[in-house]
């Protein structure tokens, strides 16, 4: 008789949770955050169930709910009540997000904030630049533009500026501006790695910031290409970012796990408004349970690499942990 050995090991569950290879915890996690000028009650998004636009008192409640739950971080998106097609508001020292830095850290100063530094939500036309009359987009004055919308930031009390545009050297314009403004202290979280992606259309949606023309192919990245995106992480490693973060985390992992060997820096994954949809709305048709497949879809993440992960489940799962 031949005895064939159990391929499973033979341990309890308390064992098998003692020897589990991938963790997943709430240190890990950072949850979005939309506050939004001129409302005054929350605004839910329709592509996005569970999720809303804050008015600024409510998403300074919204960010102690977060923190109550174990979050120690928040990625924070502005939408002004007025737009132009040099994002004024973005970098308007009274504007949006920096009332919103303000408050929060007043009223929860121990929670991060981080904000997203792109022009997207503040322009006529939703791209991420400034268009010139080609309706090409113009990288070096979008550089400026970005620069000084990560120095407002950083004076209102932004813990970590998150440059996601992906124009070319942004990283290394805004470290040159932190720097010689002396806030050398202030790190940047840099989208490294955003592939031009069809999961982002209910962000599009919270954020208001579909483009009116075009795509935004010609700046963010093909999403068949990995040496690409390695190249790019090295190049805003090499520029100055302190985290890279690779965008979307669902359909890239093969991506972070490739830039996770090439770098020694921390490595983040945005689990995008798309994956968050998909798993709401199969779960809410009763296809498979919401709960386990949250849990499995961020520990794939962190298996992948990741050490950080921006989802829109932050609280949510954070509680059941």
């Amino acid at each position: 008789m031949v005895l064939i050995r159990p391929r499973r090991l033979r341990l309890s569950p308390v064992m098998r949770d003692m020897v589990r290879e991938t963790s997943l915890e709430r240190r890990q996690l950072i949850s979005p955050l939309f506050i939004k000028e001129g409302i005054s009650s929350p605004e839910p998004v329709p592509s996005m169930p569970g999720i809303c636009q804050f008015d600024l008192k409510g998403g300074v409640g919204e960010a102690e709910a977060i923190r109550e739950a174990g979050i120690k971080a928040v990625l924070l998106f502005g939408i002004p009540s007025q737009k132009d097609t040099l994002a004024s508001g973005a970098y308007d020292p009274n504007g949006i997000i920096p009332q919103s830095i303000k408050a929060i850290k007043d009223k929860i100063p121990e929670l991060m904030v981080i904000t997203d530094v792109c022009l997207c939500s503040f322009m006529t036309h939703g791209h991420c630049g400034v268009v010139a009359k080609n309706n090409e987009i113009e990288n070096d004055a979008t550089l400026e533009l970005l620069a000084k919308t990560a120095l407002v930031y950083a004076t209102a009390g932004a813990d970590m500026v998150a440059p996601s545009d992906m124009m070319d050297g942004r990283v290394a314009a805004i470290r040159k501006t932190l720097d010689q403004e002396g806030f050398i202290q202030t790190p940047i979280l840099s989208y490294a790695v955003k592939q031009a992606s069809s999961f982002y259309a209910p962000f599009r949606e919270a954020a208001e910031s579909a483009p009116q023309f075009g795509d935004r192919k010609t700046y963010q990245m093909d999403y068949a290409n990995v040496r690409e995106a390695l190249r790019e992480a090295k190049l805003d490693e090499e520029e100055g970012a302190d985290i890279l973060m690779v965008k979307p985390a669902g359909s890239a992992l093969d991506i972070i796990a490739t830039v996770k060997n090439q770098t020694t820096l921390p490595v983040a994954a945005y689990q995008v408004s798309g994956e968050y949809s998909m798993i709401v709305a199969a779960s809410q048709n009763g296809w498979f349970d919401r709960k386990q497949a949250i849990l499995e879809s961020l520990t794939a993440i962190r298996r992948a690499g990741a050490d950080l992960i921006v989802t829109y489940f932050a609280k949510e799962i954070a509680e059941e942990m």
